[in-house]
């Protein structure tokens, strides 16, 4: 990858990471007013429609044979199982403590890799995810003693687990516009929302609270549309287990909103954690490669294609 190709992934990397990180905070807001399957369904209901119209302002065709079914493969798990258990999980767990379980996804996703076929197991990477996980830990040690409910913790787990799939899912697929993968995926995943929603028989009205509406809007454009076409463009040019790093820094975000808007309880550990989140993100992903690292990158897993 030349240098400056190499600059713009990493600075749509650490903006879709910013973005990504009042994610939790407004499912939180959600949370309090809609039903959890029918808040995700409206999230992404919305968003598809964004991401349609983009789609045909940018005359794209939709993806067929192969990659239509990866695209909708990709979308079930990314946007309808994935967010139908975090949806589920931050009903009771607070947007950062969330999030620290989120941040298990760059190891998920390394193993994932590996077993998979993608990648070398990388001791580098997993001392790095190991110290900033030390770091996302410390951030909120003092929700850590609240003894969260053990359904909310495993759904957290589980979505981290299907979000760590579907980054080694698209990296198996044939290359798609992420315009278009996101919107068709947007649309299936939606679809499986809404209708779990209503086989779970949940109450399904709009929003009557500002708050809920401004969360809303946030989760639909900035949280949805602007955060998974940045981490798509990511995925394609970084292995899936370095762009999933974009977990260890969100938590960051996450934790100073939360505790801003949420009133979430942190330990005074904070800038401890913090240093510590950073430092384990650099190391197992930011830190330049060597040659061999590099061609390994290229000879194993580098995009086939460019949009």
């Amino acid at each position: 990858m030349r240098r400056d190709e190499e600059r713009t992934t990493l600075a749509a990397f650490l903006l879709g990471a910013f973005l990504a990180g009042g994610n939790a905070i407004g499912i939180r807001f959600s949370n309090r007013e809609l039903e959890p399957l029918w808040g995700a369904g409206l999230r992404f209901s919305l968003a598809a429609l964004l991401l349609l119209a983009l789609m045909g302002a940018l005359r794209l065709s939709p993806p067929r044979g192969r990659a239509l079914a990866g695209v909708l493969l990709f979308g079930l798990l990314q946007f309808g199982v994935t967010f139908a258990l975090a949806y589920y999980a931050l009903v009771e767990l607070h947007a950062g403590f969330g999030q620290i379980l989120l941040a298990l996804v760059p190891l998920l996703t390394l193993l994932l890799a590996v077993v998979e076929g993608q990648e070398r197991l990388r001791l580098v990477a997993l001392a790095g995810a190991g110290l900033a996980l030390l770091g996302v830990a410390l951030l909120s040690s003092a929700p850590l003693d609240d003894a969260p409910p053990a359904l909310s913790v495993l759904a957290a787990l589980g979505s981290a687990l299907c979000f760590a799939q579907a980054a080694v899912l698209v990296r198996m697929l044939p290359p798609v516009h992420p315009v278009a993968m996101n919107a068709l995926g947007m649309t299936i995943g939606a679809a499986a929302l809404l209708a779990a929603s209503a086989l779970a028989d949940e109450t399904r009205d709009l929003p009557d609270r500002l708050a809920t509406w401004v969360a809303v809007a946030y989760l639909v454009t900035l949280g949805s549309v602007a955060v998974f076409l940045l981490y798509l463009f990511v995925l394609r040019r970084w292995p899936a287990s370095r762009a999933a790093y974009s977990f260890l820094v969100i938590p960051v975000v996450t934790v100073v909103l939360s505790v801003w808007l949420d009133d979430e309880p942190v330990g005074p550990t904070l800038l401890l954690g913090g240093l510590l989140v950073l430092g384990g993100v650099y190391v197992g992903a930011l830190r330049p490669a060597g040659a061999e690292a590099t061609r390994a990158r290229v000879g194993r897993g580098a995009p086939r294609g460019r949009w």
